[in-house]
């Protein structure tokens, strides 16, 4: 089971997904199996992180919130944010 958070609070190491400029960078994202992922808003607007699968879901973040995600299986994830549906990025999980 894979696990979410979010927080107020910049992470302080991991693998990092910054969400500035209405994109996702990096865009792709390649990690080992049981890594997480954490994801901060550096916009002024609100975002979320949805899979496209639906494995995981954060709630609106506003500027400088953060959402983690613990990815325990291998495989493509693909996400978006639901507010803003033209901004795509993809996690690559490998063993």
């Amino acid at each position: 089971m894979s696990m979410g958070s979010v927080s107020a609070t910049a992470p302080a190491n991991g693998n990092q997904v910054n969400i500035d400029g209405f994109a996702f960078a990096p865009a792709t994202l390649t990690i080992a199996a049981g890594t997480t992922v954490t994801w901060t808003n550096r916009d002024e607007e609100p975002h979320t992180v949805a899979a496209s699968d639906g494995s995981f879901h954060s709630p609106g973040m506003g500027t400088g919130a953060t959402f983690s995600h613990t990815f325990t299986d291998p495989g493509t994830f693909d996400y978006v944010c639901s507010i803003h549906p033209m901004m795509h990025g993809t996690v690559v999980v490998t063993r």
